[in-house]
């Protein structure tokens, strides 16, 4: 994307002004937070999913870091709308961001205007593979998930993701599609940028967000429709090996959305070949009815765009 508009500090700019200064904080001491949200193209036109969810731990996530966005989550839910119907999408990712501006450099962000934004763009496939036939092959990441007394593992921040970073880059290297990632415990926490979750005899699990898991809103989404639909579903911790066991393994986020997982560490999940489950198919079919406004259930899922 080269062009359109981008929301900056309450007002919509040209793409190609929404720049920063290049000793802004947050670029030096990664003191930003963020959110991923995604807009539909539903049955009653183009809405954006769980948005208010998204805008409301956007403000949480600023909270742990002492930042002062200075506007309401209304706002900021206004602001999301606008910069969408700016753009002229009918379907498209959403990023807001809160970050440590430019004032005075050194390890302490307090001096500095906090500058939030709110870019949109088309995004492809997130993690390549995990289609019909096969699932997504993944590998656990030599890098350990951040444990929760270094950073604050529950607000959505830009540090953590040099975390990821290294875990993605790592297995993307090692010739797989994505990383999983465990805690200093040893026990599975996510993937680099998504939930995890397994099936095994018919019941889904997906670790706590006290093992480190960002308590993510594709995560809760599964889980409320899971349940809604006779799924068991529980947040228990889940080793390595339990993975290479499992009947089925699947990941969630707001750009991967719900994807079949079919390899783990060159060991074939379930017995149909690293197929994507009965259950995997139908949480991703149920999933995408509720994003795509199919299902009455969750219509207060969805905000209109219009």
């Amino acid at each position: 994307m080269t062009e359109g508009k981008v929301w900056l500090n309450g007002a919509l700019v040209d793409f190609a002004d929404a720049k920063i200064h290049v000793l802004t904080h947050a670029l030096h001491y990664a003191t930003g937070v963020f959110e991923g949200i995604r807009c539909y193209k539903t049955v009653s036109g183009s809405a954006i999913f769980r948005l208010q969810d998204h805008m409301q731990r956007l403000l949480d996530s600023g909270r742990v870091y002492f930042m002062d966005l200075g506007f309401t989550r209304q706002q900021l839910e206004q602001a999301a709308i606008d910069t969408v119907k700016a753009n002229g999408m009918d379907e498209c990712y959403i990023r807001p961001i809160a970050y440590y501006g430019y004032g005075k450099m050194g390890v302490n962000p307090m001096p500095n205007k906090v500058s939030v934004a709110i870019a949109v763009w088309k995004w492809d496939e997130y993690i390549k593979g995990g289609g019909e036939e096969k699932g997504a092959r993944l590998m656990v990441s030599s890098w350990a998930r951040l444990d929760p007394r270094t950073l604050p593992m529950h607000a959505k921040a830009t540090a953590n993701y040099a975390n990821s970073a290294l875990a993605r880059v790592e297995a993307l290297k090692a010739g797989f599609d994505e990383a999983i990632m465990l805690n200093t415990s040893g026990m599975v926490v996510e993937a680099s940028a998504e939930n995890v979750f397994v099936v095994k005899d018919g019941a889904l699990a997906t670790p706590p967000t006290s093992s480190g898991a960002l308590s993510g809103v594709t995560r809760d989404s599964i889980m409320k429709i899971a349940r809604a639909n006779g799924i068991a579903c529980e947040e228990r911790n889940i080793s390595r090996d339990e993975l290479y066991v499992a009947d089925e393994v699947f990941l969630t986020g707001t750009a991967a959305e719900v994807k079949p997982v079919g390899e783990i560490d060159n060991r074939t999940i379930g017995r149909d070949g690293g197929r994507p489950g009965r259950i995997t198919k139908q949480l991703k079919s149920l999933f995408e009815e509720a994003a795509h406004g199919k299902d009455g259930k969750f219509k207060g899922w969805l905000t209109p765009v219009n």
